[in-house]
């Protein structure tokens, strides 16, 4: 039975936006803005990590300065250390994540450390959350596979859910991260991860890289799990396959999602819109099929009208 509602987690100006060409500090407001407006109420707006290393966002801070804040929105970011956590909680964020992941390889190539040396990191960021009563989503990346590794076993993703769990964080978000997962696929690694964690406490982060995501998101979607991420127009690519399209689009998940009768709280035309705006000021293509074939319809009712 699927659920009566489904809360989007919204990760384009983040996740979407670093893996983009750099956009002016107007435009990422604009777009949180916009994002807000068309009713999605978790946005994850930048992360303070090192400038050097993920350029796009290096003006997070100003960008949490310029937003027009809606009280019913929280605003997130990414925060790899205490500095980063620190510099956050000063730009004004609602809540933070920390990011691990299953697959050893990719713990050290993506964040110079092993799995065990990141979770110990996060140590006195989780002890200064809980004394300022700051919330903290943790991220466990390549839980369907990995670009050195291969497959990951589902237990060791549960593994590492688990200590995150037990570090303290409120929600943690499973991330197909070079979107090679199957249906099947992610649904067993999704029962595994529950088996050791509550399920209420677990959000799907599936890119679409092969085409996926949807599909294994609907074999995921009666299993309990009540939130999703996503990221308008489908911003942002994978690294790891040259030209390949990244996170999955919000546009195509809520299109699904209302067709199941399954409340989002998003108004897919204003989000479409978004997607189209966002797509055009940086000169790509807009990855959501929904919003093309919005947009496409939109093209063609002004021209008939004319």
């Amino acid at each position: 039975m699927y659920p009566s509602s489904i809360s989007i987690y919204e990760v384009g100006p983040r996740d979407g936006l670093q893996n983009e060409r750099p956009l002016a500090l107007s435009d990422k407001v604009q777009l949180i803005d916009a994002l807000a407006s068309a009713g999605l109420r978790r946005i994850e707006a930048g992360s303070f990590v090192s400038a050097k290393w993920v350029p796009q966002m290096a003006d997070s801070a100003a960008v949490l300065g310029q937003i027009n804040r809606s009280a019913d929105v929280s605003y997130a970011a990414l925060t790899p250390n205490l500095a980063g956590f620190e510099a956050a909680l000063a730009a004004g964020v609602n809540e933070v994540a920390i990011f691990t992941a299953a697959s050893e390889s990719f713990c050290q190539r993506n964040i110079n450390c092993s799995i065990r040396e990141s979770l110990d990191r996060f140590a006195p960021i989780m002890a200064k959350a809980k004394h300022l009563g700051i919330p903290v989503r943790g991220y466990v990346s390549c839980v369907l596979g990995c670009p050195y590794e291969g497959d990951i076993a589902p237990s060791q993703v549960a593994a590492v859910a688990q200590e995150l769990l037990q570090l303290g964080v409120y929600e943690i978000s499973l991330g197909d991260t070079i979107g090679i997962g199957t249906p099947r696929k992610a649904r067993n690694m999704l029962d595994t991860v529950a088996s050791k964690v509550p399920i209420a406490q677990l959000a799907l982060h599936f890119h679409d890289t092969y085409g996926q995501a949807l599909a294994n998101i609907l074999a995921c979607l009666d299993s309990g799990v009540s939130t999703l991420d996503a990221a308008v127009a489908g911003l942002g690519g994978c690294p790891y396959a040259k030209g390949a399209s990244g996170n999955l689009a919000t546009e195509d998940l809520v299109y699904m999602l209302h067709g199941l009768g399954i409340h989002t709280g998003v108004d897919l035309a204003k989000l479409a819109r978004t997607g189209t705006q966002i797509s055009q000021t940086l000169q790509r293509q807009n990855s959501s099929k929904v919003g093309q074939a919005l947009a496409a319809e939109s093209v063609s009712a002004k021209q008939e009208h004319e």
